[in-house]
């Protein structure tokens, strides 16, 4: 039998484990959503979670370590998307019922309708709370259509694809960086992006009735307007530059903004904002700013092995290559 664990730092993740059902609900009513839990057959419940500092999105670890039914009443206020690691987890909702298998299928569930979950022993996900209007004010502007609409998502989805392995892939790494000491969580500007683009991706990847929008190639895409991103890009590389925020300010969809930036700068807006953030670091460096971590850091790049691989592919050189360029007199 496991007693409950509380970690709680003051600046860190929280880690979580109980063996007492009503501790177990009541920590998940705080995190996630209210909802009344049994577990199958008297069966010892070994609940865990591990929960990233907050942030705009809540994400988490959890299991239950038994057969458990969770049944909700309408979220209201929030999205919630469940994607396996390990085990299955079923679902019921407005009168549909599916199952998510570890790397085959995730779960999106809608805030207007009560809900009904089953999860196995075995089963182990990553649970995103994701607020509504914070979501359906990110989904208008990717698609290019006015804010407050309610997004219709399918309950289940595909999983095995490049789109969703893709989802996994970012779940996994924005979890990790969260959690790790020094990681995102201590850097609020990269931290909004990465989960921006984990927004992003839901909404790509999950269909509803945006699907379209966000899939499709528009009929034409105004130049002018992609030219003018552009220039706003390259005179304000300190700026919220996400994809969502590109196409906002362009009055025109995401797919519509990916089609013009290729079209027009050979490059994805995403991989455009990079490489003018990788120029305002070399320009730092050749300053004499130090140290290359801070400086990466300042300008969103927190990965110093893949900022090092994206920096000698745009420039040739290490970005400590530049520094002793510099630090090293010629004779």
């Amino acid at each position: 039998m496991h007693t409950e664990q509380r970690v709680r730092p003051a600046t860190g993740p929280t880690r979580f484990r109980t063996a007492d059902l009503d501790v177990a609900r009541a920590q998940v009513t705080e995190t996630f959503a209210e909802h009344e839990m049994t577990v199958a057959d008297g069966r010892d419940l070994d609940f865990r979670l591990e929960l990233a500092p907050a942030g705009l999105l809540t994400l988490g670890r959890l299991g239950y370590g038994a057969d458990v039914r969770i049944a909700g009443p309408p979220m209201r206020y929030c999205y919630h998307v469940n994607l396996p690691i390990s085990g299955e987890n079923t679902v019921e909702q407005n009168g549909v019922k599916r199952t998510s298998m570890a790397g085959r299928s995730g779960i999106a569930m809608l805030p207007n309708s009560p809900l009904t979950m089953w999860w196995t022993p075995e089963g182990d996900q990553h649970a995103i709370k994701l607020p509504k209007e914070l979501l359906e004010t990110h989904a208008a502007k990717l698609a290019g259509r006015p804010a407050g609409e309610c997004i219709r998502f399918a309950l289940e989805f595909d999983l095995t694809g490049p789109q969703g392995r893709a989802l996994q892939a970012t779940t996994r790494f924005l979890s990790t960086e969260l959690n790790r000491p020094g990681g995102l969580a201590t850097m609020p500007a990269a931290r909004h992006e990465m989960e921006s683009a984990l927004m992003t991706q839901l909404l790509v990847t999950i269909p509803s009735q945006l699907t379209p929008e966000l899939h499709g190639r528009p009929t034409h895409t105004r130049t002018s307007r992609i030219r003018e991103v552009v220039e706003y890009v390259d005179a304000h590389p300190d700026a919220e530059l996400t994809t969502a925020d590109l196409a906002a300010r362009a009055g025109i969809g995401a797919r519509a903004l990916q089609i013009g930036f290729q079209e027009l700068v050979g490059m994805t807006p995403r991989e455009y904002v990079r490489g003018v953030r990788l120029d305002q670091v070399r320009i730092e460096l050749n300053a004499g700013a130090r140290p290359i971590t801070a400086v990466a850091a300042k300008w969103g790049f927190f990965h110093p092995g893949k900022f090092a691989q994206q920096y000698r592919a745009r420039f040739g050189l290490l970005p400590s290559d530049t520094s002793r360029r510099v630090d090293t007199p010629s004779a």
